[in-house]
């Protein structure tokens, strides 16, 4: 195949302020949060895996103090760096999601985005979106910056492999709305309890495998080793996997090693276990897609 470019930028990275519309408590470790309002009619709906840098307050319930300090272009490595240079305790949260599904505007109201949040932890040992999360209350504001794809469509979208644990299921899920009905292949999310299993549509032809982690088991073994346990994948098969940094770099490593073609490979570590978050992708040369 003709090599497919790693990413699919936006039309437009601007600046997005957008209002919480509602919350919604899915399972014990998942948090639905509905964005709308505010300068929603700038967000350009790609589909597949799309993803944004979400800038949170952190200055109080009700607060948009340090929101409206967010530098132009704070995604690039300069205006991450005016970014910074917000004092402490003002500067907002920057974190990277994906869009879970996006409704446009019709005559019950606005456009709306809903952004499906990972509760790690409680209290003082969960992270700040975390916590923000499981917080928040309708009318409060938000900020985005629209990335664009990681699950480039010109790399397939008839066969495909999807591997997450429970931070790609989002992703995994919108992906399997956005392809074809005739679509065929295998999606393995690895859940942290049966409560965390979130159905979703899927094409018939889409298996969608969920496995349960046992408790003190590092995310991501247990979906990688389903993974190693399959058969090769067709060659034209687009192999999709995210999650915790270890399982999309092992399980490329994996596909690879069987012959797959790279360029049918998209890969992206959301998180590494230890830390509140990976660094910052303006300071990665290959940005890559939300880490939650």
């Amino acid at each position: 195949m003709a090599r497919a470019s790693r990413l699919v930028k936006p039309a437009s990275q601007d600046l997005i302020h957008l209002e919480v519309l509602r919350t919604e408590r899915l399972s014990p470790r998942w948090v639905r949060v509905t964005l709308g309002g505010g300068e929603i009619a700038k967000f350009a709906p790609l589909g597949y895996d799309q993803w944004f840098r979400i800038f949170l307050s952190n200055t109080g319930a009700g607060s948009d103090e340090g929101l409206e300090r967010i530098p132009a272009k704070a995604n690039k490595i300069f205006g991450y760096l005016k970014y910074l240079r917000i004092p402490d305790g003002m500067r907002p949260v920057m974190r990277n999601y994906s869009v879970r599904a996006y409704r446009a505007a019709g005559a019950s109201g606005g456009s709306e985005i809903d952004v499906d949040f990972v509760l790690h932890g409680s209290g003082p040992e969960a992270g700040p979106a975390s916590r923000w999360a499981d917080a928040v209350v309708p009318g409060e504001s938000v900020v985005v910056i629209d990335e664009g794809l990681s699950f480039n469509p010109d790399r397939g979208t008839e066969k495909l492999l999807l591997v997450a644990d429970e931070t790609g299921a989002p992703a995994v899920a919108s992906i399997c709305n956005s392809v074809p009905s005739s679509a065929t292949g295998l999606a393995i999310i690895e859940a942290p309890s049966a409560d965390d299993i979130l159905e979703f549509d899927h094409p018939a032809g889409v298996e969608v495998r969920w496995i349960v982690r046992p408790e003190g088991t590092k995310p991501g073994t247990m979906a990688l080793e389903a993974l190693q346990a399959l058969p090769a994948p067709a060659s034209d098969t687009h192999a999709f996997i995210v999650g915790e940094q270890s399982l999309p770099t092992a399980a490329r490593r994996h596909l690879v090693a069987q012959g797959h073609d790279k360029d049918r490979i998209s890969f992206v570590g959301y998180w590494r276990v230890g830390a509140a978050s990976p660094a910052p992708k303006s300071q990665q040369a290959q940005p890559a897609a939300g880490a939650h």
